[in-house]
């Protein structure tokens, strides 16, 4: 097995800082479309929001440890895997339940909801399911880590930005209208630019490596929408959560995993390649379903 460890991805300190505020930028202008009811709306829909919850918070990190130990990847590869499922839900899973007509109030809410909690699961999920998979507990044993920096780190990049975008909304909602368009359209296409840049500089680790990384990545974020959807079916949910829970179990925010992965791993090429590839992919499935599910007749 080749050594995925020894893949350093070329990410400066400079870029790994327009990732931080790219990042930043996108949860504020997300935020600003954000008002107090996107927050307890989930008490409307109270099973819908817990089958959400549950299957993002609890099911997505439990179904990886189990594929992990049907797979049996590289240790490293299977850090990055369990770092994903620990991330929040992203921002894009708004846009495309629009598109699969889906549950869009509720996919808002969820999406807000974890990641606000994001501050405390994303660490704890990692560290705890992390360390019930054996060759990835072994690995984590080497790492030196504090988790109150991680806390920090994710509360300054998500929270923060998400809290001041929702009160720009409620005080200043002139100031949130004119900021809304070019903030959100700005942001991503600094981040799309970044991201391009950054395939570019290490097109050939991805070459390397692309057989085993397509197929892992399919398999775990297939099993994410799958867990997501079923666990909506089970629950007795209608088609139209469930395709919300799916696309939101389903479409991680990978672009935190990347960052803590520079920040607090030194760049662990394994960890990264994963995130990196997860990033992509995860938008070409949710579109592909969305694409399928947009033909529903129900409105």
């Amino acid at each position: 097995m080749p050594d995925y460890d020894l893949v350093r991805l070329n990410f400066s300190p400079a870029g790994l800082f327009v990732l931080n505020i790219c990042l930043g930028l996108i949860m504020y202008g997300v935020s600003l479309e954000l008002t107090i009811s996107d927050f307890t709306n989930l008490r409307k829909q109270p099973k819908a929001a817990f089958v959400g919850l549950f299957s993002q918070l609890i099911l997505l990190p439990a179904i990886t440890v189990g594929l992990l130990y049907i797979l049996k990847p590289h240790p490293g590869l299977a850090l990055g895997m369990i770092l994903v499922a620990a991330c929040p839900g992203g921002n894009m899973s708004n846009f495309i339940s629009l598109l699969a007509k889906g549950n869009v109030p509720l996919s808002i809410s969820l999406t807000a909801t974890t990641t606000v909690l994001a501050w405390f699961f994303t660490p704890f999920n990692f560290f705890f399911w992390g360390k019930l998979y054996t060759p990835a507990a072994d690995r984590l044993k080497e790492i030196s880590l504090n988790p109150a920096d991680v806390f920090l780190s994710i509360f300054l990049i998500l929270v923060l930005p998400l809290i001041l975008g929702a009160l720009t909304n409620r005080y200043l909602p002139k100031v949130a209208a004119n900021l809304k368009k070019p903030m959100r359209l700005g942001s991503t296409i600094l981040l799309g630019i970044f991201i391009l840049i950054a395939f570019a500089g290490n097109w050939k680790s991805f070459v390397d490596f692309g057989t085993v990384l397509f197929w892992l990545v399919l398999l775990h974020n297939g099993s994410a929408l799958a867990v997501g959807y079923f666990a909506a079916w089970i629950a007795g949910l209608a088609h139209k959560e469930r395709k919300t829970i799916s696309l939101e179990t389903g479409l991680q925010n990978s672009g935190l995993g990347l960052i803590l992965i520079f920040t607090f791993f030194q760049g662990i090429g394994s960890m990264a390649l994963i995130a990196a590839w997860w990033g992509v992919w995860h938008l070409i499935s949710g579109l592909l379903l969305a694409a399928v599910w947009g033909r529903d007749k129900e409105a």
